[in-house]
């Protein structure tokens, strides 16, 4: 079993991405691509399935706040000191001492300290523009005693197919002394470089050596299509300074400065990392079903672009300098639209796919009994109003933050309002996805609402032709709509669907959106009805009551899930729109606690546990956080 959510840290090159744990293991990597099948998917089963895990092999058993299921065998030594590996014994799970992203980058670097010496473990996968060659994918990790001496297990086990294939593994003894190891299965090779030998045991690859202080012992992991010719050996110590040089030039072009830098940063360089670099599409999330849900059935691959996701991402980055992101997803809009804006998919894959079939992986256990393991996601047939209003608003804002023009996405703007002023009045499954029965969701009507807006202000600001006075008269048909059939004047609140009395905490964005002033009375009586019944223990936000009206779920779905991290940032959001300044900090540094060590969020809270759950990390949750900080630095809410 793997460890808790937030014992992991990222890493990648903008194509796919790893999940690093704290004990020195890859649980977690699809290869080449980030919707490509894992070769490490220990993180949604057992080591069997797949994981690579450097680290010292003289420390103490793992403690138990630290539990994995297999509890390894201690290192043996023979008499001269080296290593003797139990025929049982895999690299000893112990968590590092330390860890944390090497300055702005997404170069990881854990230590731990042993009694005979010190070790750091710097992992990293260099953005594939900088690598030579074709550009293959490669995750590199370079061990470096810090001082003594450290004996060090490196312990291998590739798992094509998430962990259902085990590869012909080989090792080639190059001229120069090195060791090249390859694993071959189908269509895919992995190709394992390194200066200390390997040998195979139990399938699975180990390499035995000691580090020094000052010493520098590298690792290379390069997938390659198994019909080409071998990869080129990558040079270790010119792909980390390049990978350093690259994050670091990218994060100076942020033009944010106020006091939640860091975060922002971090989250920033967490969403560039989500970003798929060949074609601007942005994924949710780089894993799949994570659980919202310990061991129930909420697991969901997050692994494609969603429009609503990838439209709120580029607004945060557009907002803090980031123009080319912007314009390289506007480019991939486009081309995942083509002609056909009537048949608008809620999400696509990285390359503009259609195809997103569903399917369970039933060999694999799931992350702590938490089935069925999904890839493909059937929401993407669903009809959700609302992400007209996302997409149209990140086009608007495009425009106004100076991108170019585009006459192709003008035209696509244009047919996707078209559309809507024939089908907003059309009841839909939603925001959150729901696979229960489609209803009229205010929030739907609301994002319909800021589609039309919009495109009327875009319109008016550049003397554009188009039948302004009829889109006039259909924003205030939905905003008058939205009034009085989704307002309960009784309660004095907004609620969740036409007709019902639940709530929804994604009527928190009306005012964000402009759809009401922050000071109407009905904005401020949403808040407060929501801060009355959809707070956890922990004073966080949830979605929507999991059990709603004669003890069903409105989603369709059994069981219940955490707070809802987003939620809870846009709730700091409305309280200080308000004018509820301290309160709004007080909750957004609240949320900021929940942050791992190394500034990464999942999707949601779970307050019975204290843990994060579901899929990590997840942009929707640190794209709001980098709109909370904004909100609040402008606001001056921070004081000294």
């Amino acid at each position: 079993m793997a460890g808790r959510i937030e014992d992991y840290a990222l890493i990648g090159d903008m194509q796919t991405a790893a999940l690093v744990s704290r004990d020195g293991a890859v649980d977690w990597l699809c290869l080449p691509r980030f919707d490509s099948p894992a070769v490490f998917a220990g993180l949604l089963g057992t080591d069997e399935h797949g994981f690579w895990r450097i680290g010292p092999a003289d420390v103490p058993p793992a403690p138990a706040a630290f539990p994995r299921v297999q509890q390894e065998a201690p290192s043996e030594f023979d008499t001269t000191g080296e290593l003797s590996i139990p025929a049982t014994a895999l690299a000893p799970a112990v968590p590092a001492d330390r860890r944390r992203y090497r300055g702005d980058s997404l170069i990881l670097e854990q230590e731990w300290d042993t009694e005979l010496g010190s070790v750091r473990v710097i992992d990293f996968m260099p953005p594939r523009h900088l690598t030579e060659g074709s550009g293959v994918p490669q995750m590199i990790r370079i061990v470096e005693g810090l001082n003594g001496r450290v004996r060090m297990r490196s312990a291998l086990r590739m798992r094509f197919s998430y962990g259902r294939v085990v590869p012909w593994v080989h090792r080639l003894d190059e001229p120069d002394g090195s060791y090249r190891t390859v694993a071959v299965a189908g269509p895919d090779s992995v190709w394992l470089d390194g200066a200390a030998e390997t040998y195979g045991r139990n399938l699975t690859t180990y390499s035995d050596f000691t580090v020094r202080a000052g010493e520098r012992v590298a690792f290379a992991l390069t997938w390659q299509a198994s019909h080409l010719d071998a990869p080129d050996r990558p040079d270790a110590e010119t792909a980390l300074q390049a990978t350093e040089d690259f994050w670091h030039g990218w994060v100076e072009q942020c033009t944010f400065s106020g006091h939640y830098r860091e975060a922002v940063i971090r989250s920033l360089i967490t969403l560039k990392a989500l970003t798929y670099a060949p074609t601007g599409g942005i994924v949710a999330a780089p894993t799949t079903s994570l659980p919202e849900d310990i061991g129930g059935v909420r697991n969901w691959d997050y692994r494609y672009t969603w429009l609503r996701d990838a439209a709120i991402t580029l607004s945060s980055l557009l907002r803090t300098g980031y123009r080319e992101e912007a314009r390289a997803w506007r480019e991939w809009l486009l081309r995942a639209v083509a002609g056909d804006p009537e048949n608008l998919q809620i999400m696509y894959g990285i390359a503009g796919e259609r195809e997103l079939g569903e399917m369970e992986l039933d060999w694999l256990p799931g992350y702590e009994g938490s089935t069925p393991v999904r890839t493909g996601n059937g929401a993407a047939d669903q009809l959700q109003l609302d992400v007209y209003g996302e997409v149209v608003e990140a086009l608007y804002l495009a425009h106004m933050t100076g991108l170019a023009r585009s006459d192709h996405a003008h035209l696509l703007q244009l047919k996707l309002i078209g559309y809507l002023e024939q089908h907003w009045t059309e009841p839909d499954e939603g925001i959150w996805e729901v696979r229960g029965p489609r209803r009229h969701f205010v929030h739907s009507k609301v994002m319909a609402w800021v589609a039309v807006d919009r495109t009327i202000k875009l319109l008016e600001g550049t003397q554009t032709e188009g039948p302004i006075e009829r889109w006039r008269e259909l924003r205030e048909a939905i905003h008058a709509d939205v009034c009085e059939r989704g307002y309960d004047t009784e309660r004095n609140t907004f609620t969740q669907y036409y007709g019902g009395k639940e709530l929804d905490a994604s009527l928190l964005l009306i005012p964000q959106v402009g759809f009401l002033p922050p000071d109407d009375k009905r904005v401020i009586g949403t808040i407060e009805a929501i801060q009355r019944d959809l707070l956890t223990e922990d004073g966080f936000v949830l979605r929507y009551p999991t059990h709603g009206e004669g003890g069903g779920n409105v989603d369709g779905l059994p069981g219940d899930e955490g707070a809802f991290l987003a939620c809870s940032f846009w709730l700091a959001d409305d309280l200080a729109m308000i004018g509820r300044v301290g309160e709004a900090r007080d909750l957004f540094e609240k949320l900021l606690a929940l942050r791992n060590d190394v500034g990464l969020l999942a999707e949601e809270w779970d307050p019975r546990r204290k843990r994060q759950v579901g899929n990590f990390p997840q942009a929707f949750s640190h794209v709001p956080l980098i709109d909370t900080a904004l909100r609040l630095s402008a606001t001056g809410a921070y004081q000294g």
